[in-house]
C-alpha cells in the first residue's frame, strides 16, 4: 500500500504570501494492485509438480511489475472551469510504500491526475500533459516495441477544494498495464531457434477518462525467461497495455472479479511464434486468443512445439494458424 498525505493550504488565490494559511486538507494516495497472477500461476502451473520451476521463474520475472511499490509519482492538478490547463505539477521520488509531503495550491475545483512508476519505463511516457483532455501515456511509434519494464499505475479524481471546510480526499492508483506468458513444451521437437512476438494491444492511455488508445498496430517483442532444469519448457513473457475488449476499451476497476470475461467469436490479440528448423526453414504459428487481456491481469498460455515447428495450444480459447516454410515476405515485417 502506498499512502501519501498531502496538506493543501486553505488559501485564496490572491493570498500570495500564504501567511494566513492554517487549515490543512489531506490527500491519501493508495497504490491498488488488483491482479490474478498468483491464481493464474497456481491454476495453470503450480498444480503440476514438474511445472513448479516455471511458476517460480515467472513469478520472479514479474514480481517488480505486479508490485505495490512506487518508485516515482507524478501529480498534476488541472483546471476544470475553463480550458483544462494544468495549474499545478509536482514530481517526487518515493522509493517506498509510504511517504508524506505537503502541497500548496489555490482553493478551486481541479481534476487531479496521478501517475506512478514511469521514470524507469523507457517504453511508456507522458505526452501532451499540459492539458487534461490531451494528457496521455503513450509508447514510441515503431513497428516493433519492447515489453514495458515497470508496472504503471494511474488515478484521476475530481477535487473541489473549499475554504473553511474540513476535507479529505482518497486517491487510489490502479495498474494501467498487464502481462502475459507463453510456455512452450519442446520435448521431442528439434529446432535451431524460436522467436515470439505478439500484437493486438493498446498503444496508449487517455488520462482524463481512462480509455485506451489503439492508434496503430505495433509488434511486441517478448523476453525469454530462464527456467531451471534440463527438460524445462521455454518461457516467454511480455508486459503491455491491455488488449481490446469485446465491446469497449474502458478499464474495469470496480468489479470484485475484473478478469472474468466471455470468450469472443474472433481472436482479440495474438502471439506469433517463428520456429527455425535444422534445415533452416521457418514455421510460423499464429496463436489467436479469444479472451481480452485487461489492466492488472496476467494471462498464461501453454502450447506444444511439434517436430515440424508448428505450435499447438493447450487452451480451449486459443486457436492456431500454421504456415510451413514461411518467409518474411508473407507476413509481418518483424524488426529484429
Amino acid at each position: 500500500m502506498l499512502v501519501v498525505v498531502a496538506g493543501l493550504s486553505a488559501c485564496s488565490i490572491i493570498d500570495a504570501n500564504m501567511a494566513n494559511c492554517e487549515t490543512d486538507y489531506h490527500i491519501d494516495y493508495e497504490l491498488r494492485l488488483v491482479t490474478n497472477i498468483t491464481t493464474e500461476l497456481q491454476t495453470e502451473l503450480a498444480s503440476h509438480i514438474e511445472m513448479s520451476p516455471t511458476a517460480t521463474a515467472l513469478h520472479n520475472q514479474l514480481r517488480d511489475i505486479f508490485t505495490d511499490h512506487a518508485h516515482d509519482v507524478d501529480l498534476s492538478f488541472y483546471d476544470v472551469m475553463e480550458d483544462s490547463t494544468r495549474l499545478h505539477h509536482e514530481r517526487h521520488i518515493m522509493d517506498a510504500t509510504q511517504s508524506s509531503y505537503t502541497l500548496y495550491i489555490p482553493i478551486r475545483k481541479y481534476l487531479h491526475v496521478a501517475i506512478a512508476n514511469i521514470d524507469d519505463n523507457h517504453e511508456v511516457f507522458l505526452e501532451a500533459d499540459e492539458r487534461c483532455h490531451t494528457a496521455r501515456l503513450v509508447q514510441p511509434v515503431r513497428d516493433t516495441v519492447e515489453s514495458h519494464s515497470t508496472g504503471v499505475f494511474t488515478a484521476r479524481l475530481p477535487m473541489d477544494i473549499k475554504q473553511g471546510v474540513d476535507q479529505k480526499f482518497d486517491v487510489k492508483l490502479y495498474m494501467a498495464n498487464c502481462a502475459s506468458a507463453l510456455v512452450l513444451d519442446t520435448l521431442g521437437s528439434h529446432f535451431k531457434d524460436i522467436r515470439v512476438y505478439a500484437s493486438g494491444f493498446a498503444t496508449g492511455l487517455n488520462l482524463a477518462d481512462s480509455t485506451y488508445r489503439f492508434d496503430y498496430t505495433p509488434i511486441v517483442r517478448s523476453k525469454q525467461v530462464a527456467v531451471a532444469g534440463e527438460e524445462a519448457p521455454l518461457c516467454f513473457t511480455m508486459v503491455t497495455f491491455p488488449s481490446r475488449e469485446v465491446e469497449d476499451t474502458k478499464s474495469t476497476i470496480d468489479s470484485d472479479d475484473p478478469f472474468v470475461s466471455e470468450t469472443a467469436e474472433n481472436p482479440i490479440w495474438r502471439y506469433k511464434v517463428y520456429t527455425t528448423l535444422a534445415d533452416g526453414t521457418v514455421t510460423e504459428t499464429v496463436l489467436g486468443v479469444k479472451l481480452p487481456l485487461r489492466a492488472g491481469q496476467f494471462k498464461l498460455i501453454r502450447a506444444k512445439v511439434q517436430p515440424d515447428g508448428s505450435v499447438v495450444p493447450k487452451e480451449p480459447y486459443v486457436g492456431a494458424s500454421v504456415t510451413l516454410d514461411w518467409n518474411e515476405g508473407t507476413s509481418w515485417d518483424v524488426d529484429v
